[in-house]
């Protein structure tokens, strides 16, 4: 997964002149609808994944959220583990591990699961939400708490796994983003928005450990590579304040890692992001930025996204949060084709969904309801 000479990961290439597809000939739905342009599998291990909606917004004619909240799992994790798990099933692993915020952990436990392998995931104590957690629980995974933050997670899976960059012989095949083959199911969200809407002119991407912007990034060049569409659009980057490592790094503030990152959106709650480098590249090469938000700013985006009926955890609205401060910057202009990434679903993270939007009323008896209802 690292090369063994440079260290750097590595990637899956997509030979172009060696792919002939009809744009307009695709059948099927979901992930597998681009099996020509993924990796080649005699079983494939799937729930459905994909096709999730572009939703346009009311407030700004000219955004569109991709709801990936309505993946299987509720997150788009899921798009990468379907390919993931169906390689760890054709090598023959006894069962896959993962370090997770959460998100990664309920895929995961859900897919290994449907594939009848056993499920290891490690994660670091009290810093997961409990929807998450209660998914990777339903499911059946082991799970191991480790102190500290994710990084410390993801450190002690791939001491455990890896020898020199290589998957070391272990019964267990690692499927965080490191794994170059989960990527290339996350990048068939550049297909369907492409399938969909053309090409927008900016796609804002929550930013964690930094391997879904670079997926999205790849989708759209290898359509450029294939003649399928004439440009990429300009990748758009959002971290939050206190979890900002690529932000600092674009700035020129030193290395792409921070300690102790603090953030209400917990799957972006990330201080060294293994793919610092692939997202880098993402950004840079469309001409792109990384822009940071507050907490406060996510939560109201959430809350927006709340009242056009798009149920997000606050991670997903960080994209949000960051179309604004990008109008507000003059980052952006309101006629720009913008579409919004929205990661996961709010049942994601119930606690912080009720923290600030629980509004009761209190009705004693059925007189003083249709007084309610009768009020203008």
């Amino acid at each position: 997964m690292r090369c063994p000479r440079c260290g750097e990961l590595l990637d899956a290439e997509l030979i172009a002149e060696m792919i002939h597809i009809r744009w307009d000939r695709l059948h099927g739905r979901g992930v597998w609808r681009y099996e020509r342009l993924l990796p080649r599998l005699n079983s494939v291990v799937t729930m459905g994944e994909g096709s999730t909606p572009l939703i346009r917004l009311k407030q700004f004619s000219n955004a569109y959220v991709k709801f990936e909240g309505l993946n299987p799992t509720g997150s788009f994790k899921d798009r990468g583990m379907t390919i993931g798990t169906s390689l760890a099933l054709a090598i023959g692993a006894r069962g896959i591990i993962v370090a997770s915020t959460g998100n990664t952990a309920a895929s995961a436990a859900a897919y290994s699961a449907r594939a009848g392998l056993e499920c290891l995931v490690v994660l670091p104590r009290g810093g997961v939400a409990r929807g998450k957690l209660a998914q990777s629980m339903l499911h059946n995974a082991r799970i191991l708490e480790v102190t500290g933050t994710f990084d410390n997670a993801l450190e002690y899976v791939l001491d455990s796994v890896l020898s020199n960059g290589a998957v070391n012989g272990v019964n267990y095949y690692p499927l965080n983003s490191i794994n170059p083959w989960r990527l290339e199911g996350q990048k068939t969200i550049a297909y369907e928005i492409v399938e969909e809407l053309g090409v927008p002119d900016f796609v804002f991407v929550p930013v964690g450990n930094g391997g879904n912007i670079y997926a999205i990034w790849k989708g759209f060049r290898e359509l450029v590579e294939l003649g399928v569409i004439d440009r990429v659009p300009r990748m758009m980057g959002v971290q939050a304040e206190g979890a900002n490592p690529m932000v600092r790094y674009w700035r020129g503030l030193g290395e792409a890692k921070i300690e102790n990152p603090r953030t209400v959106a917990s799957a972006i709650r990330i201080g060294k992001p293994i793919n610092w480098f692939r997202a880098f590249r993402a950004v840079k090469y469309s001409n792109g930025t990384f822009l940071e938000v507050s907490d406060e700013e996510i939560l109201n985006a959430q809350r927006v996204l709340g009242r056009e009926g798009i149920g997000v955890e606050p991670a997903s609205a960080a994209s949000l949060a960051g179309y604004l401060r990008a109008l507000k910057d003059g980052l952006v202009d309101r006629n720009d084709k913008v579409v919004l990434i929205a990661t996961g679903h709010a049942l994601k993270d119930p606690d912080i969904l009720t923290m600030g939007n629980a509004q009761f009323m209190r009705v004693s008896s059925i007189n003083e309801l249709r007084t309610l209802i009768a009020t203008k």
